[in-house]
C-alpha cells in the first residue's frame, strides 16, 4: 500500500478484543473531560442526545443517567458491538458520512469524542450532525491534534523512550494511510462556526504517565502490530521490546492533545 493513495479503512477495527481494552481506557482517560464539558452545556432531565461513533458504553451510559426517564438517548456506531443494548439508550448502526441524521432537527445534545479525525468527508459527518440539532442545540465535538504533540514519551532520555517515539511515529503514518487527518483536532472552532453554529469555543487536554495511558498504549500497539509488520514501519522484536517496557511501567507515556469544541444552532 503506497502512502501517497489513502484508504478509508479504519485502523483501530471495532472487531478486535484489543477495541474493548481501548475504549475502557478511554473512558478512564477522557470521560471526566467530556462529561464536564456536557454538564457546562446544560444537559439536564428530559433533553435528547445523540452519541456519534459512540465506541464503547460509557459516554452513552452517562448521558442516559442525566437525561433521566424523561430523555432519550441515542448511540450509533458503524459497528456497534461494544454498546450494551440494555444501557439505558438506544442503539442504533449509523454511517455519519454515508446515512442522512436520525431525527433530524430534534436533538439538544449531539457529540462525538475521536470520530471525526478517522472519517475522510468531514464536511458531510459535521453537517450531519449539525442537521440533527434542535435550534438552540448543541454540538460538542472532540478530537485529537496529533501533530500539535506528536510523541508518546515527551523526555526522551534514552532507548526505550526513543523507541516508543519511533513507534508512534509508525501509528501515526499508518493512520496517514487509512486517511486520517492528524491536525484536524485544531480546526474544530472554525469548522464549527462554518457549519453555522455559534457561540462556538474550545479547550485542549492532554494526560501524561498512568497506568491508564500504558493500557491503553499496549492494547494499541497490540490492535495495530500486524498492520505495522506488513507495512514495514517495524519488527516484532522492537514491538515486544516496547510492549515489555510499557507493561514493567518504565515509560511516562502521553498521548495527543484531545481538542473539544462546541458551538449552538442559531434559532
Amino acid at each position: 500500500m503506497s502512502s501517497s493513495q489513502p484508504v478509508a479503512r479504519y485502523l483501530l477495527d471495532n472487531a478486535r478484543v484489543e477495541a474493548g481494552e481501548r475504549f475502557t481506557w478511554l473512558a478512564e482517560l477522557f470521560d471526566g473531560v467530556t462529561l464536564g464539558h456536557v454538564d457546562r452545556l446544560g444537559v439536564r432531565p428530559g433533553w435528547r442526545c445523540w452519541e456519534v461513533g459512540a465506541g464503547g458504553p460509557s459516554v452513552p451510559g452517562a448521558l442516559a443517567t442525566a437525561v433521566g426517564p424523561t430523555g432519550y438517548v441515542l448511540a450509533t456506531d458503524i459497528n456497534p458491538t461494544w454498546l450494551d443494548p440494555s444501557g439505558g439508550y438506544e442503539v442504533r448502526r449509523h454511517d455519519i458520512v454515508a446515512d442522512p441524521p436520525p431525527q433530524p432537527g430534534t436533538f439538544d445534545l449531539v457529540h462525538a469524542r475521536l470520530v471525526l479525525v478517522h472519517v475522510p468527508d468531514r464536511a458531510q459527518a459535521l453537517a450531519t450532525m449539525v442537521a440533527a440539532l434542535r435550534p438552540g442545540g448543541w454540538l460538542l465535538v472532540e478530537d485529537a491534534d496529533t501533530e500539535l504533540q506528536p510523541l508518546a514519551c515527551l523526555d526522551e532520555v534514552g532507548p526505550a523512550q526513543q523507541r516508543a517515539n519511533r513507534l508512534r511515529r509508525a501509528v501515526r503514518e499508518l493512520m496517514t494511510r487509512r486517511g486520517a487527518d492528524l491536525r484536524y483536532g485544531r480546526t474544530l472552532p472554525r469548522a464549527l462556526r462554518a457549519a453555522g453554529l455559534a457561540d462556538v469555543a474550545a479547550a485542549g487536554y492532554f494526560p501524561v504517565g498512568g497506568v491508564a495511558c500504558d493500557r491503553l498504549e499496549a492494547a494499541t500497539v497490540r490492535l495495530v502490530r500486524g498492520e505495522l509488520l506488513a507495512a514495514g514501519l517495524a519488527d516484532d522484536a522492537e514491538i515486544d521490546a516496547h510492549l515489555a517496557a510499557v507493561d514493567a511501567g518504565e515509560l511516562d507515556l502521553t498521548l495527543a492533545p484531545l481538542i473539544s469544541a462546541w458551538g449552538r444552532r442559531p434559532g
